[in-house]
């Protein structure tokens, strides 16, 4: 008789817990509004999601402002995902105003949508404003740029927005991450 398989235990996710990470990992803030690109406006809601990933250690450098633009919102993506980011939030850019094309730029470069997470981020906004439902933000996978894979999430482009977002993510981001480097999860 042989002897049976071990596993190796996977610190993210701990019998049905979640665990927070156990060291640093590089995640970007990218910033969609027009006019805070033209400096008509300050953003906000940047240097916020930046403040929150940075309690998770999620480590990014300060948020790149980019205008309301399908071409510049995926530059922005790519760059960031080139320089090392494992998880790019997106702020701003999901209403349903003609200008508000995040959700557009981002969903070529979303390989698996992560419909239960964008679920739970309406619930959350819901719990603190009807005005949640208004937006279309998307929480995805691409492998654009990186092999193993990048988390891409829209918040929408409030302070309370990107809370509501983050408040979701942050603690599910550790086993994502297991999970798309340990592929045979």
């Amino acid at each position: 008789m042989s002897a049976p398989e071990t596993r190796p235990s996977r610190p993210p996710m701990s019998r049905g817990r979640l665990v927070p990470l156990d060291r640093d990992v590089p995640g970007a803030v990218i910033t969609v509004s027009t006019r805070c690109s033209l400096g008509e406006a300050e953003d906000r809601s940047g240097p916020r999601a930046v403040a929150i990933l940075a309690e998770h250690r999620i480590v990014c450098p300060p948020p790149l402002v980019v205008p309301d633009d399908v071409a510049a919102i995926r530059a922005a993506i790519a760059e960031e995902i080139a320089a090392g980011a494992r998880l790019v939030v997106t702020t701003g850019g999901t209403g349903v105003t003609p200008g508000d094309v995040t959700p557009e730029a981002c969903e070529p470069l979303i390989d698996q949508r992560c419909h239960a997470i964008e679920t739970q981020v309406l619930l959350r906004g819901l719990d603190n404003t009807p005005l949640a439902a208004l937006s279309r933000g998307y929480v995805g996978i691409t492998h654009e740029g990186n092999a193993r894979g990048v988390v891409i999430a829209n918040a929408p482009g409030s302070r309370g927005g990107v809370a509501d977002t983050l408040a979701v993510l942050a603690p599910l981001f550790p086993h994502l991450l297991e999970q798309l480097d340990n592929s045979d999860h």
